[in-house]
């Protein structure tokens, strides 16, 4: 099936089933790739599918046998001015939810939400996923739920000690651009988070990100 091309349908996908789509997925699809038939997926499964003869629907052929390659974690982020790429790699690192946190530090308050959900579509069509990450409405910190959670504290590039703990939780929080505040860390630490290292150098927010998920599905 290689060059085939994969679309995220938000419909209950099922053989036999057919459902109008955009035009512009018809052009990409018969246009752009020149074909007539495509991958569909939703809710971890994916089916065969071909466009109708009059260009105007979808129909809905065999189930394929291709596993759903996303995994069940939360990332806590801080909305960074690269948003696109942080959602974007973390969608590839087959994150299941995705809630926004506004921390002391967040600089990017006025996010096009809309926009970042189409990039989210984009990347699991492009890293082969049958389902796309959840995102949510944005919470302050002090709304976060601080048990089970995993920080990823840039406190390590700098001479702070690890604790020997076992990463249990797949609950991330990763922070802004400029880190979390003292008084964040402060809450941080009474909570007992589990402080994940990323090595010895600070990362961009949307790198640390990748790292971060990277080390707790190596767990």
């Amino acid at each position: 099936m290689q060059n085939i091309p994969r679309i995220f349908l938000n419909q209950n996908l099922d053989t036999g089933k057919i459902f109008p789509v955009d035009k512009d997925i018809i052009h990409y699809i018969t246009r752009v790739m020149r074909r007539r038939d495509c991958l569909v997926f939703n809710n971890g499964m994916e089916y065969l599918a071909h466009i109708s003869d009059d260009n105007k629907t979808i129909i809905i052929d065999d189930k394929t046998e291709h596993v759903d390659p996303s995994n069940n974690i939360t990332l806590y982020f801080a909305p960074i001015k690269r948003i696109d790429d942080l959602l974007n790699m973390a969608t590839q690192m087959g994150v299941a939810v995705l809630q926004p946190v506004i921390t002391d530090r967040t600089v990017a308050h006025h996010i096009n939400w809309v926009r970042q959900q189409k990039i989210i579509i984009e990347a699991s069509e492009q890293s082969n996923r049958n389902s796309i990450p959840k995102l949510l409405e944005p919470i302050k910190f002090d709304e976060l739920d601080l048990d089970n959670l995993i920080v990823a504290d840039e406190r390590f590039a700098h001479g702070k000690k690890p604790v020997d703990k076992k990463i249990k939780s797949t609950r991330i929080l990763v922070g802004p651009e400029g880190g979390f505040s003292e008084s964040e860390f402060e809450k941080l630490d009474r909570a007992g988070v589990c402080g994940l290292s990323l090595g010895k150098t600070i990362l961009r927010a949307e790198v640390a990100v990748v790292v971060a998920v990277s080390k707790v599905l190596d767990e």
